[in-house]
């Protein structure tokens, strides 16, 4: 027997730190101009030295379980996809489910970095709808900042930090419609953190940081993410014109806006928010999501399409009907530390946290 899967409740939270791109300007050879230009990115939240990254993953689980009306001991499985683990050991999926009381849970965390979240979505849906589990708490975030060379012009203006959430239960509406999981080992020196067993800790922080060929990225995107939302869209009976939203990985706005044109979308179906969180990794996605709904953007019987890709390369997809309500009060947005589970939502006039918008 197999169940239907939704997701019923969604929440996120980015560090209170803005960092706008003129901040830049006297680092390194760029300017507030070339940087919107080329990536659509103005500003970014970065995290102060003291935050891990389950310092965010808590409270937006936290609001994602108040947004479903689960009590944490409610919750089978915690999976939180991240490349910036609080520690290599333990997992921080398991860290968070204890901070949060979900003692009944069981956690692991997932590493397929940009892709995280939805690789997340995609194996939570299994234990779902195979009956193994009824509820189960995903979460995609990342730290970044921390692992970024600051004079490094490629990625420091791209990278910041953030998490989001989403809580997936056994429905009686047919939530999760298809999806779709990938990755090409070819592609593994386009984007990556060399530190690791092969390459363990030492003197060289080099070694410590992200690295990446971003034209290379670019072009690879901009030819493979078309294929990959058009190969879920069948597979869920529907064309990319069928979506209401679609939310891709907010890497940069130039693949967002390309991927866009060669499938003919309409601007409405694209949410965006790139130009304030920049390149969160595993976190674009939930964030832009639990955004939208909180905004009231997202509805109840609108069609979504979620896709994910980075280091790896990895990429995945999955096209799903979303029923949940829309979040009883507004979630609140920005913590300095975890050791305050949540933080007043700042007026919605504040340029920090501007709407979500189409493309």
């Amino acid at each position: 027997m197999t169940f239907e899967v939704a997701i019923t409740g969604v929440g996120y939270r980015v560090p209170e730190r803005v960092v706008h791109n003129r901040e830049f300007e006297a680092r390194m050879a760029t300017t507030d101009q070339w940087i919107s230009e080329r990536t659509g990115i103005r500003e970014r939240r970065i995290a102060d030295p003291e935050v891990a990254l389950s310092d965010l993953a808590i409270p937006s689980g936290r609001q994602a379980l108040d947004h479903a009306g689960l009590d944490p001991k409610d919750i089978d499985l915690v999976i939180c996809g991240t490349s910036t683990p609080d520690m290599l050991m333990p997992s921080t999926a398991a860290i968070t489910a204890h901070a949060l009381g979900c003692t009944r849970a069981a956690a692991f965390d997932l590493e397929a970095a940009c892709s995280g979240f939805v690789y997340a979505l995609v194996v939570a849906e299994q234990f779902i709808r195979t009956g193994t589990y009824r509820n189960v708490l995903v979460i995609g975030g990342d730290i970044l900042s921390k692992f970024i060379n600051w004079d490094d012009r490629g990625t420091a203006i791209l990278f910041a930090d953030g998490a989001g959430a989403a809580v997936l239960s056994r429905s009686d509406r047919h939530g999760f419609l298809a999806s779709t999981l990938g990755a090409d080992g070819a592609g593994q020196d386009l984007i990556q953190i060399p530190l690791g067993s092969r390459t363990p800790p030492s003197g060289d922080k080099s070694l410590h940081v992200v690295h990446m060929k971003g034209r290379e990225v670019y072009k690879w995107a901009v030819d493979n993410v078309p294929k990959i939302l058009a190969q879920v869209a069948d597979a869920a009976e529907l064309t990319p014109a069928d979506f209401d939203h679609i939310i891709l990985h907010q890497a940069n706005l130039r693949i967002i806006e390309a991927v866009s044109k060669r499938l003919g979308l309409r601007s409405d179906q694209m949410i965006v928010n790139v130009d304030r969180m920049a390149n969160t990794s595993a976190g674009t996605i939930p964030i832009a999501l639990a955004e939208a709904a909180d905004q009231g953007r997202i509805k109840p019987g609108d069609r979504l399409c979620l896709l994910g890709f980075g280091s790896g390369l990895t990429w995945a997809a999955t096209a799903l009907t979303w029923t949940a309500p829309r979040p009883r009060s507004a979630l609140a947005r920005t913590a300095t530390t975890g050791q305050e589970p949540f933080v007043t939502a700042p007026d919605r006039s504040d340029p920090g946290v501007l709407p979500s918008r189409s493309l």
